[in-house]
């Protein structure tokens, strides 16, 4: 049951909180090559990729020196605070005090800048709808690394973790290169939802585990955990967004 459970809640984590980000990737690659042609956009975001794969090559041995405690200390420490920013993100959309992200304005926004900027392609400017392209895949690219060996390496299941992350970067590049268009129907703020409660349900669990505590339950705690996260997050809204919709 603790290795289902681990097995499941590593690669369902990873994969969702990799999904949104490459969803956020895609649509700029998309603007770059809908606005200025597919070889800088494609080739900036190959190479960003290819520093995405050096930068795992360099943390990898890395991590195996980090003694385990050690490692699920710090781990669950920066896997809780950066949950609780996702989770607190999406409460303030879910009431209303921030607004949710529109693909489709991203899209139409980068691929404005893109038009004007293609006046200067003939100066040879058009290295900037590459680095346009390299910028937000290698952005996005090193949230999901550092997802993929939080998620990942208290547990020594990086390759589950990044089995999650290369999966769901593989939908949603299908996904793109399929219709053409930003996935704009995703329900990208009910994604970031999950995974802020998966992540500081992670970063809770494994944060008390490397101080020494023994969770009731062992690993399924991290499921309870989840719950309670949820369940106070939804009561939030609950409370919240009345109040903000009430007329001054």
């Amino acid at each position: 049951m603790a290795n289902l459970t681990t097995v499941l809640s590593v690669a369902g984590a990873s994969f969702a909180a990799s999904f949104v980000e490459a969803v956020e990737a895609l649509t700029i690659v998309l603007a770059v090559g809908l606005a200025r042609g597919w070889r800088p956009a494609l080739t900036g975001a190959a190479a960003a990729l290819a520093a995405l794969a050096l930068i795992v090559a360099v943390l990898g041995p890395l991590i195996g020196a980090v003694p385990l405690r050690a490692l699920q200390f710090v781990v669950g420490v920066l896997l809780l605070m950066f949950g609780l920013r996702w989770l607190r993100k999406a409460i303030l959309r879910a009431i209303g005090v921030v607004g949710l992200h529109d693909e489709d304005a991203a899209f139409q926004r980068q691929t404005g800048e893109l038009t004007e900027a293609e006046r200067g392609q003939e100066l040879g400017l058009d290295w900037i709808a590459g680095a346009a392209a390299f910028k937000a895949v290698l952005l996005e690219g090193i949230e999901v690394v550092f997802i993929v060996i939080a998620v990942g390496a208290a547990r020594g299941r990086i390759g589950l973790a990044s089995a999650g992350a290369v999966a769901a970067s593989i939908l949603v590049a299908a996904i793109g290169a399929a219709i053409h268009r930003p996935l704009a129907r995703v329900p990208e703020n009910a994604l970031k939802f999950a995974v802020g409660v998966m992540l500081s349900a992670f970063g809770l669990f494994w944060t008390g585990e490397s101080l020494g505590v023994e969770w009731p339950g062992g690993d399924p705690a991290i499921l309870a955990f989840a719950l309670i996260f949820l369940g106070v997050a939804a009561a939030l809204v609950a409370l919240l967004k009345p109040r903000l919709a009430k007329p001054a």
